[in-house]
Order: structure tokens, then sequence, then C-alpha cells
């Protein structure tokens, strides 16, 4: 693939895009397939994505990070998401949902105490959300955080949190209810490290997609953390988690960006190759216009998230934009895959094809971080 020349993008970023690429091509595809069929989550990896500075990239040097925009962050995630889905969320779950809310929420000793010990690999952090009836629904959340004279008591569960079951996963930052007032529950959000009694991680297994990521399911008994495990002030919970959602977006919509990117030069690959009827399948007019309207799809993908990132980065509100990227590389993703596989005929049906394996990866993309249904929802109140 030519190298993209992007207004938005500075010899740093070229450079940052052609490390994580020689990585991803040379380290995770080689084993992406074999870890995807096992179901198997890569400390290895991790720890691989780790020394190579991919966890904390946006954090300050101050705490261990490298410091860098949002724009090299997304690069990063996009250029993994190429190649393998699961290595993709592993990082942008960490950074995005796991980083963010504890370094812009977090006082300066939770800080202190929590990012440069997550930094380089070997412990993951969760994003405590999801639960068996609340996804969508953030205020149905059941989990409860009952105030005592030492801190908190927690009971309740987790559901469907990425990096929250390996023997990496270090804690989450969770949701909870902590009372009421007026009336009108309050929510607010605590750290807990896994290693807290009554903390109880297992991995969900059997999944379609992110095969090789860990996903998990957390209880809580009688969790007791300290009062300074308070994230932000009290009854800000809920405001906390969904502007982290909110910049979490442009993350997912890397993923679908580079999972369209890695799909759609797979068909070209095998376009070139195949031969039907005496010639290439990239001469009849039919393939070569799937794989023109797969150009102009992730043309208009990359632009707008740059763009979104750009706008993040310059500090201006950058809400409605990454929304709507998420909400339309997710879509992409999901089309682009389904023309690639197409292409490759019932040879994209064997679980030996990569094709095959993006295909499945694609499906969380419209459901995870905001359904596209909630997206959608999320863009019309900007009207």
């Amino acid at each position: 693939m030519q190298t993209m020349h992007h207004y938005l993008l500075k010899e740093s970023h070229h450079a940052l895009r052609e490390q994580i690429r020689h990585f991803a091509e040379t380290e995770i595809q080689p084993l992406a397939a074999e870890l995807d069929e096992k179901a198997t989550f890569s400390e290895y990896l991790t720890r691989r994505m780790g020394e190579l500075g991919l966890f904390g990239m946006c954090i300050p040097e101050t705490y261990g990070g490298r410091n860098l925009d949002t724009l090299s962050y997304i690069i990063a995630v996009e250029e993994l998401a190429r190649i393998d889905g699961s290595q993709a969320v592993t990082v942008a779950a960490h950074n995005s949902l796991g980083l963010g809310p504890i370094y812009h929420y977090g006082t300066e000793e939770q800080k202190k105490y929590f990012l440069p010990r997550l930094i380089d690999g070997s412990k993951l952090w969760a994003f405590g959300l999801t639960e068996p009836n609340a996804g969508s629904d953030a205020k149905n959340v059941s989990t409860r955080a009952e105030k005592n004279t030492d801190g908190w008591i927690i009971n309740g569960e987790k559901i469907f949190i990425t990096n929250s079951s390996s023997s990496l996963a270090a804690g989450m930052t969770l949701l909870a209810c902590t009372g009421e007032q007026a009336g009108k529950k309050l929510y607010s959000t605590l750290l807990v490290e896994s290693s807290t009694p009554g903390y109880k991680k297992e991995p969900i297994l059997n999944k379609m997609m992110w095969r090789a990521a860990d996903t998990g399911r957390v209880y809580f008994h009688n969790c007791k953390v300290p009062a300074e495990n308070l994230l932000g002030q009290e009854g800000q919970g809920l405001r906390i988690m969904l502007e982290t959602l909110g910049s979490g977006r442009l993350s997912i919509a890397a993923m679908g960006l580079g999972l369209a990117q890695g799909a759609y030069e797979m068909a070209v690959k095998y376009a070139k190759k195949r031969v039907q009827f005496g010639k290439t399948l990239i001469t009849f007019q039919d393939i070569s216009f799937k794989l023109a309207e797969m150009q102009v799809k992730i043309e208009l993908a990359r632009n707008t998230l740059y763009h979104a990132c750009w706008l993040k980065d310059q500090g201006l509100p950058y809400g409605r934009e990454a929304a709507i990227v998420k909400l339309y590389t997710s879509e992409i993703a999901k089309e682009i895959a389904d023309q690639a596989l197409q292409i490759h005929g019932a040879y994209g049906l064997i679980k030996s094809s990569d094709i095959e394996r993006f295909y499945r990866d694609q499906r969380i993309l419209q459901i995870g971080e905001g359904t596209s249904e909630i997206l959608k929802l999320v863009i019309s109140k900007y009207l």
C-alpha cells in the first residue's frame, strides 16, 4: 500500500505507522490465526506491545507515558486492527477506557499511584460499566457501593468487560450506584484493584469475535476499597463514564478503519491472483467496481476520523464527530468485510483464510462502545 499523504500527518506519524505496521506484520500476523482458533489471550504479545510503548501513548511523561497526540494513538490502533482486532482492542480498551478516566478525573495521588504501573504491558486496566441488565441503558446498573467509615463496600457484577479476566488484569474503573438524592439515584466511579478480597474474575468463552482478546465477567462480593479510591466527585460517575465512552469512540472507529483496510487489501491481493474464465478477477468490471467502492468508503472514513482526532488535539468539541465516525466506520467495516469475503468466494468461508476471521471480528463494532442505534440518538441530539 502506498504511503498516505494526509494533510494532518507529520513525519512522526508516518514513522510511527511504519513501526507499528512492521510489528503487526512480523509478530502478530504469524500468531493471529492460531490465537483466534484456540481463543487464547496472548500475554506475550501484550508485553511486546507494552515494550513498544503502546500502553499509555497519550499519558504525559511525568507518569511514564509517551505524551503523544490523539492521532498517533489512533494510527497505532488502526495498524493493529489491519492485522488483528483482538490485539487492537487490548490496546484500545486499556488506553481509552482504562487509563483515560484515571488521567482525566484522578487526583494527583491516584495518577501517581496507578498510571506508572499500567504502562509497560505487564498489567491491564478495565472499564466496568456493562452489566447483565445495563448496557445502552447505563442508568440501569445495579452494582452498589455502600459508604462506611473506612471507605466503600461493593456488591454486584460486570459483564463483557475487555481486559478483565487474564492474569494481567489489575482491576477496573467501576460504575456503581452510591445512594439517592431527592428520589434520584446517584452514581459514582471507583478504582478497584483485582487483588481486593471478594473480587472474582472469569473469562467469557465461545465468542464469535475478538477470540484472542480477554473478555470477562467480574463479581464483587463485599469488596472493600478505601475512600481515596473514589474517582472524581460522588454522584459524578455517570458523566465520567459517558465522557470516557465519547473519546473511546475514536479508537473503535480506528478499529473499523483498520479492519476495513486489511479486508480491502486481502480482496485486492486475491482478485489479482485468482483466475476465472481465463483472466484474473480484478479485470472483471464487477469486481474492480466493488474494490473502487471499498476505496471510497475507506478514504471517507480515514478523513473523518483524522479530522475528529485533530479537533480533540486542538481542544475543540469533537463529540458529534466521534459519534459520526464511530457509526460510519463500524458500518463500512461490515460492508467491506462482506464484499471482500464475496470476492474470495468459497475460500473465504474456511477458517484458514484471514478474511473469515475479519468477517467475524467486524460484527462487534456496531455494538461495543455505543450501538449504532444509540449513536444515531447521540448524533440527533446535536440537531
